[in-house]
């Protein structure tokens, strides 16, 4: 009997070619986080004040996503590198998950390289491992989720059951779009021939713990007039309410990387092919999924990204059991196809060229700046002008609080227009002895606006001064703080110094209160 050695084994393991594609992902992105083009990201510094604010819920998102990201401040600190050490993890895993969804459908190593790279590859992918927000958590859920779906499929049991709770219901506390994923497997479980399924107690033990899981998400909004669903509200109504079904469909492609096409809508395909009818619920939930984004009437493309590794596998296994023999070389050829075709794309989404560069880059390539927020744009995409200019209004900001006499410098607070000038001039102002800085903007307004009810002065960043002066008797223009290559709605903001409040802070809250 021939023995291995320890390398043969690692070699010739089922988890080797996962664990290569997930290890080249997580290094990518160490690399790219090691050397920064750009600052910290506008939702980054969100999340980062957010820790300071620990809580069971958020306007805007549930809280699973802070919690950890406090313990990674304990653990490793708050560069931008350490913010970001998280996210890379969190893509890796997706990765070698996607692998493992191959392995589930019976695909070799061959079928999974071809998934895993074409999950390495996603624009989506990238973008949500390349700074700290919910999305890099978010892929990691459904990908498990989907994993479990293919256990389940093959061979259910209660054990298999319970994970899916779990994951699902943590999948809930850290992003409430997975409750697309949930109804997508409702609908699945009702179409599917095996609907005896829905007798047993598995689907319904999943459902009690992901409920149970999601329960302090639902109390909290209970108990702070359902913010989140006012946040959505407002959210479909406006941020997001010029998109179309059209914007969804077709956003797909771009969001994905168009040299994965091919290979996500065979795996579309093969979920639904008569030999794979064991699998067939994952295609209906896919499906459902994205009949659930159209009629939503406001969803961003991006939403339906997290299902893509499921269907990069199934496409893997798809090319892998093509009998025809020019058409086998498909398989053998994939993975140059992807890498020449994908590479390229890189740069759109993770931060590596210099503003210059990345300008005359996306130019070459046809790549003009986007905004799925009927945001007007400037020389750079929304993501990428959202993570300047940060340092320059802190720098402005701290020019005009040093400006105030000494007494009204002790009785000062500062107020922001929106969270990512809030955030900026609380995280990166800390070590400036910087005041207090409010906003009414998302979960600003829940942690209000001090105890401080009458402060001398008030610097205001943004807004009219025929509005600051309802509130104060005296408004006074200090400068416009401007900056190159951000968001233009952010660009030549005017900071004021407002004295003599009309009404005491507590009375004037209610009104600057903004969910969006």
């Amino acid at each position: 009997m021939e023995i291995k050695s320890p390398a043969a084994r690692l070699f010739t393991s089922p988890f080797f070619i996962p664990a290569l594609f997930g290890l080249l992902k997580l290094t990518l992105h160490l690399v790219a986080n090691a050397f920064p083009a750009y600052e910290f990201f506008r939702d980054e510094l969100y999340y980062l004040v957010s820790t300071d604010h620990l809580a069971a819920g958020y306007v805007d998102h549930p809280p699973l996503s802070i919690w950890i990201l406090a313990l990674s401040r304990m653990l490793f600190g708050d560069s931008l590198f350490a913010v970001r050490l998280l996210p890379a993890v969190a893509g890796s895993a997706m990765v070698f998950i996607t692998g493992m969804m191959v392995r589930e459908l019976g695909g070799g190593r061959a079928a999974q390289a071809i998934a895993c790279a074409a999950s390495f590859l996603s624009l989506a992918g990238i973008a949500s491992s390349t700074f700290y927000s919910m999305n890099a958590w978010d892929m990691v859920f459904w990908s498990l989720a989907f994993l479990l779906l293919l256990k389940i499929a093959r061979q259910p049991s209660l054990r298999l059951w319970t994970t899916l709770g779990v994951v699902l219901g943590l999948g809930l506390l850290n992003k409430t779009g997975v409750l697309w994923l949930g109804t997508g497997i409702g609908v699945g479980l009702m179409l599917m021939p095996r609907r005896i399924e829905l007798r047993g107690r598995g689907p319904w033990i999943a459902a009690g713990i992901a409920f149970l899981l999601f329960l302090p998400y639902i109390i909290w909004n209970a108990t702070h007039e359902w913010a989140h669903l006012e946040f959505i509200r407002n959210t479909s109504a406006d941020k997001y309410g010029g998109l179309n079904p059209f914007d969804v469909l077709l956003g797909q492609v771009p969001v994905n990387n168009p040299a994965t096409l091919p290979l996500w809508l065979s795996g579309l395909v093969f979920f639904f092919l008569p030999s794979s009818r064991t699998w067939r619920i994952v295609g209906i939930v896919y499906l459902s999924v994205l009949f659930i984004l159209i009629a939503n009437g406001s969803s961003k493309p991006e939403y339906l990204a997290p299902a893509l590794p499921v269907l990069f596998a199934g496409g893997a296994i798809a090319l892998d059991r093509l009998r025809v023999r020019w058409l086998r070389v498909s398989l053998r050829t994939a993975l140059v196809v992807l890498f020449v075709a994908g590479l390229g794309l890189f740069p759109i989404v993770l931060p590596v060229l210099s503003v210059k560069s990345y300008i005359a880059y996306a130019k070459a390539i046809g790549f003009e700046p986007k905004s799925m927020e009927s945001q007007e744009l400037g020389d750079l995409p929304q993501f990428y002008a959202d993570m300047h200019g940060w340092r320059d209004l802190v720098k402005a900001v701290n020019v005009t609080y040093r400006m105030l006499p000494e007494d009204e410098q002790q009785s000062c607070i500062i107020y922001a227009q929106n969270y990512g000038q809030a955030s900026a001039i609380t995280f990166l102002g800390d070590t400036l002895g910087l005041p207090r800085v409010v906003s009414g903007h998302n979960s600003y307004f829940l942690w209000g606006p001090g105890p401080n009810e009458n402060p001398e002065a008030v610097i205001v960043v943004g807004g009219r001064k025929e509005d600051h002066e309802q509130g104060f008797e005296e408004v006074e223009l200090i400068m416009h703080y401007t900056s190159p290559h951000i968001m233009p709605y952010e660009n030549r903001k005017p900071i004021y110094v407002c004295r003599k409040l009309k009404k005491p802070l507590s009375e004037l809250w209610p009104r600057v209160k903004h969910y969006m």
